[in-house]
């Protein structure tokens, strides 16, 4: 029995040896039942003759359980390029450091470490290439990009304010251009990059609504509109450019939060000591980053608003980029899903909400309009988009909360070095 209390002892993980043909076969070897006991004890004829494999075989698969395990994930096992990948795999199916204990292991990491050790690798075969960190061209690239949507909008907008009549118009379609192509190459690189998509369309549209969204709204409960915006705060149909001005503004500590993010996390996820220690020293890293963009965010919201005389806009723009940032960071690390479903139903809040306004002027339609009214008498204009993206950062937090602080969303970061090194001990 003291042989069993050693194998708890942190050190260089050990087998019986590499994982093999024979050992695959040991797998399926069946426990003896109370039919076997007629099997002969003896001579080589009577084990041929019975088909029964010999006991020590199943001795030998019950005592070495990180066989069947290694079994269960061949293909994990035989792609990963460090510990750390199958760490993170083992994770994703659901293995914790619970179950690691029924393995004799005291965590997932050191399970994953001696799951990797025993893995046989043709030592003629060239071993697979970590990738090489990134060039300084590549950090360079993405820090230029940054800001590029930014002075494109301050360029844009100052355009709109020195134009009138077609010239503006023509302004404002250079502008909007120029700036969506930023913003495009800013999301193919550096650390807002992801493999995934979300709906673009949705987010065209919030930011939109962010533009002209609350003077559409306040124009169609006073009867409006009566005319198209002219691209000032102060037409018939107002346009609020400092928030979206902000918004392009604040790639800039996006990306900076995403690196920031990203890199940490990665360097907690090879000193943890298990899942629930990793998970809780990312935790709050993810709140700090949070807490960081948001700050940005209004200060970047002022300096436009007292520059632009016009409205901060505080609720409504804080919420939306708190709602931008939580969307790209899960669709970074793999959680693109959710992130489209939030964006898609913040987005069909605020179409509703103008929908139900027009709707109410048919007749005998009025209770139609009757939320939005309200919402808008206690709140004003702004209520509507400060509410449907606050409920909608709000989710994305709490499940940001939960999923990237997991091993798994952090074994392939995009544009982040793969850390091939092992776990200290």
């Amino acid at each position: 029995m003291s042989g069993l209390g050693e194998l708890d002892r942190p050190e260089t993980p050990r087998s019986p040896g590499a994982w093999d043909e024979r050992s695959r076969k040991s797998l399926t070897d069946r426990a003896p039942g109370p039919g076997d006991a007629a099997a002969p004890s003896s001579g080589n004829g009577g084990a041929a003759r019975g088909g029964a494999r010999p006991p020590s075989a199943v001795r030998r698969a019950a005592a070495d359980p990180v066989k069947a395990l290694m079994h269960r994930h061949h293909d994990l096992c035989e792609r990963a390029v460090d510990p750390l990948e199958i760490a993170a795999g083992l994770e994703a199916h659901g293995v914790t450091d619970r179950t690691a204990a029924r393995f004799r292991h005291r965590d997932v990491f050191s399970l994953a470490e001696e799951m990797y050790a025993r893995v046989p690798r043709d030592a003629d075969a060239p071993s697979r290439p970590t990738e090489p960190p990134a060039p300084r061209a590549a950090r360079a690239a993405w820090i230029v990009l940054a800001p590029l949507p930014g002075v494109l909008c301050a360029a844009a907008v100052a355009g709109l304010r020195l134009t009138e009549g077609r010239p503006r118009l023509i302004a404002a379609a250079v502008g909007a251009l120029a700036v969506a192509l930023a913003l495009r190459a800013v999301l193919r690189r550096g650390p807002l990059r992801a493999a995934a998509r979300t709906s673009g369309t949705w987010i065209c549209w919030l930011v939109g609504y962010a533009l002209l969204g609350d003077g559409l709204l306040h124009t169609a409960l006073t009867g409006g509109p009566d005319a198209l915006p002219d691209g000032t705060a102060r037409g018939p149909w107002p346009v609020a450019v400092a928030p979206v001005l902000a918004l392009a503004l604040s790639c800039v500590p996006a990306a900076v939060g995403a690196h920031l993010f990203t890199t940490r996390a990665r360097r907690r996820l090879t000193s943890s000591r298990g899942l629930a220690d990793f998970s809780a020293s990312v935790r709050p890293l993810l709140l700090g980053v949070f807490a960081l963009y948001t700050g940005a965010l209004a200060a970047l919201l002022a300096l436009t608003g007292a520059v632009l005389g016009e409205p901060a806009a505080y609720p409504q723009a804080l919420t939306l980029g708190a709602l931008l940032l939580l969307a790209r960071l899960l669709t970074v690390h793999g959680h693109a899903h959710a992130a489209t479903l939030v964006l898609t139903a913040a987005a069909a809040a605020e179409a509703t909400a103008l929908a139900t306004v027009f709707a109410g002027r048919l007749p005998g339609c009025g209770f139609l309009a009757a939320p939005v009214e309200a919402l808008v008498a206690v709140c004003g204009p702004a209520g509507v988009p400060a509410a449907a993206c606050g409920v909608g950062a709000l989710t994305l937090l709490a499940h940001a909360t939960r999923r990237l602080t997991r091993a798994s969303a952090h074994a392939h970061a995009h544009g982040q070095t793969r850390v091939t090194a092992s776990r200290p001990r």
